[in-house]
């Protein structure tokens, strides 16, 4: 029996890396207030950083990351209702760190105009939230994917870091439509099908070794292998 024919790529997929630092920003809070006023100010890499910070440093463990906001909130200020709505924000539905940004501040505003009493709630001295911001310095790799194939094949080998750059930072921090996988199979492989449940996959509920079985099962199932 004659194998299976894959589609070469009209463009090859290059696998990048990247290599990442946190930087302080200078700025912090020790109240809602002073939280929200500098959510609103800060630039988009803080945002990332304090959403996606367990993710960055523990690629292997465990999902469901806690948001930095969140977890100040509900540990240092006990305002356990607003820490709950911050844990609760589904960073997957945001296509953008302004979006997820927005979603944020309005999440706080809304709880302090309910909760007047909160605003006088101040952390103690040297419990103040320090925003962080996250600088990555993209690198390209030496894997190039002519098809589906040669993709599954390096999408085994290549780095957590990887992964993670293309699934995470590239959608998000970047302000990609969508994860470069999806939009690679999608706009050079031409198989909307795969590339859509890629896409529909949530992420943040997978360990990134997890999340890499779980692809490269995906694309060995879709083209019979």
């Amino acid at each position: 029996m004659a194998e299976k024919e894959i589609k070469k790529a009209s463009e090859p997929f290059r696998f990048y890396t990247r290599l990442h630092l946190s930087e302080l920003t200078g700025l912090k809070a020790a109240n809602l207030v002073q939280l929200l006023e500098r959510i609103r100010e800060v630039p988009g890499a803080s945002i990332y950083h304090h959403t996606h910070r367990f993710l960055q440093q523990h690629l292997y463990l465990s999902p469901e990351p806690p948001n930095d906001f969140a977890y100040w909130v509900t540990e240092i200020l006990r305002e356990d209702a607003l820490g709950e709505m911050l844990s609760s924000i589904d960073t997957i539905q945001f296509s953008t760190i302004a979006s997820l940004r927005e979603k944020i501040v309005s999440t706080i505003a809304d709880y302090l105009e309910e909760n007047e009493d909160s605003t006088t709630r101040s952390a103690r001295r040297g419990e103040e939230f320090y925003f962080i911001k996250s600088i990555s310095f993209v690198l390209p790799l030496k894997h190039i994917a002519n098809d589906l194939k040669e993709f599954a094949d390096i999408l085994e080998n290549v780095s957590a870091e990887s992964v993670y750059f293309h699934m995470f930072e590239a959608r998000l921090r970047l302000n990609r439509i969508t994860n470069d996988f999806s939009y690679w199979i999608e706009t050079s492989i031409g198989d909307k099908k795969l590339a859509d449940e890629i896409a529909k996959l949530d992420p943040y509920t997978y360990t990134i070794e997890d999340l890499r079985s779980k692809l490269v099962k995906m694309t060995k199932k879709r083209i019979g292998i």
